[in-house]
């Protein structure tokens, strides 16, 4: 691997990560055609966070985190730092320290492929991390890696620019050149889901909103009543 450090990739508009950061990551996942989710692993540090953000991407080697303090002068207001290392690892790269740095310029939030420490502190301090482990497992600073090229991530190709979502149901990547159409289709969603929730409230069925009732038979579902099940049950 190259030691590449690339000081100016274009990002998408900060602004337009933040509205889709308030959309959430279930509502920007559905919107975007069910692309781009990260999977269950990466959980928050603290519950409550949502972000929305510029991605600063990081390459480190296991049990190493000297690429994320190179990584620190590369961010600006409205990134988010999203770290992976080139071989699995569980090590708190991350922590306190790398938070303050990091929220003094603005940054959003953290994104780990491994794990995070100094969790209280974290919550204390309102500085949102979502990793796939926790761990006081230290590191070194040894090994050179990358910043700012292409990584994968929990099987997501993630490009510098891209814009990141992240809540309590996880985190979800957004190609920075999607990022206008998905904003529409996510305002779509919402005011779609705004219609049904009031649908629901008024005792209307997800039955009979979604077609569902005449499509039962195409499901095989049939509908028999207690005596008739016992009676079956018994032939």
């Amino acid at each position: 691997m190259k030691s590449i450090v690339v000081t100016d990739p274009p990002r998408a508009s900060i602004e337009d990560a933040a509205r889709l950061g308030a959309y959430g990551v279930a509502t920007v996942h559905e919107a975007a055609g069910r692309v781009g989710y990260l999977g269950p692993r990466l959980r928050p540090a603290w519950p409550g966070a949502r972000i929305g953000g510029t991605a600063v991407t990081v390459v480190c080697w296991p049990g190493d985190n000297l690429m994320i303090h190179v990584a620190v002068e590369q961010c600006i207001e409205g990134d988010v730092l999203v770290v992976v290392t080139n071989s699995p690892s569980t090590d708190g790269l991350f922590g306190e320290l790398f938070a303050t740095a990091l929220q003094r310029r603005g940054v959003r939030g953290v994104v780990l492929g491994c794990g995070v420490r100094d969790v209280a502190e974290l919550r204390e301090m309102g500085f949102p991390a979502w990793s796939t482990a926790v761990s006081a497992q230290g590191s070194v600073k040894a090994t050179a890696g990358a910043i700012n090229v292409p990584i994968v991530l929990e099987g997501q190709v993630i490009h510098a620019g891209d814009v990141i979502v992240a809540d309590d149901d996880g985190v979800a990547c957004v190609p920075r050149l999607k990022v206008p159409e998905v904003l529409e289709l996510s305002a779509a969603r919402v005011a779609k889901e705004e219609d049904g929730r009031r649908a629901f409230q008024r005792g209307e069925l997800g039955l009979d909103r979604y077609g569902l009732r005449d499509r039962l038979d195409e499901f095989g579902i049939t509908y028999l009543s207690y005596d008739d099940y016992i009676a079956k049950e018994r032939q």
